[in-house]
């Protein structure tokens, strides 16, 4: 694929049409670099539309005073550092980051960028920042908070599956930020006396051998660690979990919106609102090393009821009430 087409520019135009009160008067186009571990990102696509709304309501609109000069990996982290080093060859005034590899790269070639990064992992154990408060160095963002939110999951699995007592957990075992997320999980498990059966993938592969290993030693329920892998096979998970009948619960909203069947997790609405206002920060002047991270406040439940009855699950009434939104 040729460099070019990985540059989204005029394509989001639109939707900041409706936002032109909030634009910026200066003539500057800013240049923000987008990188994603997986797909480039459409205006219409989860995380891209509530990137561009965000970046919108802090008044920077695509085509006026904004170029969005993304790059995708597409799943294949060894393309990681070449996008960084295009996008720094292309002058971008900041980094925004999906994911861990791109902020290993990041760390590597583009030290003196500043960068906001979200959904790497928790960035003070991955050793990307001095502290939450203080971060120093050039990145900045928005932090990890799976040690709360693991054991709500799983108290919400054991809602909808009230006989759990083992759970198989899938997440991306090369990813670090992944993995530690996965042992936060697993700790949450045994506190609840749920067992778990660990079963990290690292490539496209590796999910058919997880998937013999559930159907040869079945558990009662999945538990997703999202990042690019994970995201990007994710309705093979689906199928999986609908064929033998399983609850599944998942990290984002993402998930039941596309056939999943319950998620628990941050609003990524929030989530890129206070991103785009960390990137506003720093276009402002302020340096990430000052810009302490932000962690998010608005978590939400979301059940698939369509899915949960293809599969013969009947969600408990107390389930459904404590549910932000029920997709039907």
């Amino acid at each position: 694929m040729r460099r070019r087409e990985f540059i989204v520019a005029m394509g989001w135009a639109a939707v900041g049409s409706s936002c032109s009160a909030l634009a910026q008067t200066s003539s500057r186009i800013y240049r923000i670099g987008l990188i994603n571990p997986g797909d480039l990102l459409s205006d219409t696509s989860y995380f891209g539309s509530a990137i561009v709304r965000g970046l919108a309501k802090q008044g920077y609109v695509v085509g006026r005073n904004l170029l969005l000069d993304q790059r995708g990996a597409q799943g294949r982290k060894e393309r990681v550092l070449g996008l960084v080093d295009e996008l720094v060859a292309d002058k971008v005034d900041v980094f925004l980051i999906l994911g861990y590899d791109p902020v290993l790269a990041i760390k590597q070639r583009a030290p003196n960028v500043p960068a906001v990064i979200t959904q790497a992992g928790d960035p003070v154990a991955l050793g990307f920042v001095e502290s939450l408060a203080h971060p120093g160095g050039n990145i900045t963002g928005i932090s990890d908070v799976s040690v709360e939110l693991s054991p709500k999951r799983l108290e919400f699995l054991k809602e909808m599956a009230p006989r759990l007592s083992r759970v198989a957990m899938l997440w991306n075992a090369d990813n670090l930020g992944m993995t530690l997320r996965y042992r936060a999980a697993a700790e949450a498990a045994k506190v609840l006396g749920v067992s778990v059966q660990p079963l990290g993938v690292r490539e496209p592969e590796d999910f058919q051998e997880a998937f013999a290993a559930m159907t040869s030693d079945m558990p009662d329920a999945i538990l997703m660690v999202a990042d690019r892998l994970t995201t990007l096979n994710r309705r093979r998970v689906y199928d999986f979990a609908a064929s033998h009948r399983l609850p599944a619960i998942y990290e984002y909203d993402l998930y039941p919106r596309d056939g999943g069947l319950m998620s628990y997790g941050p609003n990524m609405v929030d989530t890129y609102e206070r991103a785009a206002w960390l990137v506003d920060r720093i276009l402002k002047g302020a340096k990430p090393a000052e810009l302490p991270f932000e962690q998010p406040t608005k978590f939400e439940l979301v059940i698939n009821l369509k899915t949960a009855k293809a599969i013969g699950l009947t969600v408990p009434p107390n389930l459904l009430a404590s549910a932000d939104e029920v997709i039907e």
